[in-house]
């Protein structure tokens, strides 16, 4: 419910118990708060053109910082963190942290910052040698790969399916990504990941729908696996980034999840079996 001063509800606009709003704020109809949602003051959410509903939506546990500016369509991922002033024009990820005029994604959030203090998520630490080491988000996996320096070039190898733990039908190459860009945001039914940023570097951020954890990939003997079910992140490219991707299955649209909160209801189903 409306805890501030100066705050005003049209019809039209809905809020989820818990919700809160700081104040100096108007709500207009199309304007969606969901539960524990919490907008500071002086949020601005644009007014939709002509009457029009405005079609934003503030997910479960989200938070707004003072003074920031909300478009019309957009929607705020649950948990997400919008900093004060920022200005909002597409819409942010889950979990994501978001700031400057227009909106950048500049990390992400482990927990949803409902109560209590933030809660940044884990940042990985590869082995210093090659090994294969669990990170602690579902069944992921860290993998350092062999490196030989060499005064005529270095070289990085790894062996199918010793090293890549699957078998490879497909890869592919992601590079050209301006920084600010978020690519993936996706997890997979049936499909394997296995990552290398053979270039430049790229973070990459895992989560198993119920921790998340930073990978940092700097070296092209960094790799890192991701099995099914597995929501996969990647952005902070550096200017230079190649990322080289193997998966074990073709290309199947059908075994692609992109929705965040399908992915999380059918992780729990999962684990209630």
């Amino acid at each position: 419910m409306p805890s501030g001063d100066f705050v005003v509800v049209y019809a039209g606009a809905r809020l989820a118990g818990g919700s809160r709003v700081e104040g100096f704020t108007q709500l207009w109809p199309g304007v969606r708060l969901e539960q524990g949602a919490s907008p500071g003051p002086g949020v601005t959410f644009e007014r939709g053109a002509d009457g029009a509903p405005a079609d934003i939506v503030v997910g479960a546990g989200a938070r707004i910082g003072a003074g920031a500016t909300v478009r019309c369509g957009v929607t705020i991922g649950g948990g997400a963190v919008v900093e004060a002033g920022t200005l909002v024009a597409q819409s942010v990820p889950p979990y994501a942290i978001v700031s400057g005029v227009p909106a950048r994604i500049t990390g992400y959030v482990e927990k949803s910052p409902g109560s209590g203090a933030r809660l940044w998520h884990n940042q990985a630490e590869f082995p210093e040698r090659q090994a294969v080491v669990p990170l602690g988000v579902g069944d992921v996996t860290l993998h350092r790969t062999k490196l030989v320096r060499d005064p005529r070039g270095d070289l990085s190898v790894g062996e199918f399916p010793r090293d890549i733990p699957f078998d490879v039908k497909r890869y592919f190459l992601v590079f050209n990504v301006p920084s600010e860009k978020t690519r993936g945001e996706h997890a997979h039914h049936k499909c394997h990941q296995f990552l290398l940023c053979v270039k430049g570097s790229c973070a990459v951020v895992v989560d198993d729908g119920h921790d998340r954890c930073e990978v940092l990939l700097e070296s092209p003997d960094m790799g890192i696996h991701l099995p099914p079910l597995t929501w996969g992140i990647q952005y902070k490219y550096s200017s230079d980034a190649v990322l080289l991707v193997f998966t074990s299955h073709y290309y199947e649209a059908e075994d692609y999840i992109r929705d965040y909160a399908e992915f999380v209801d059918i992780v729990r189903g999962k684990q209630a079996q």
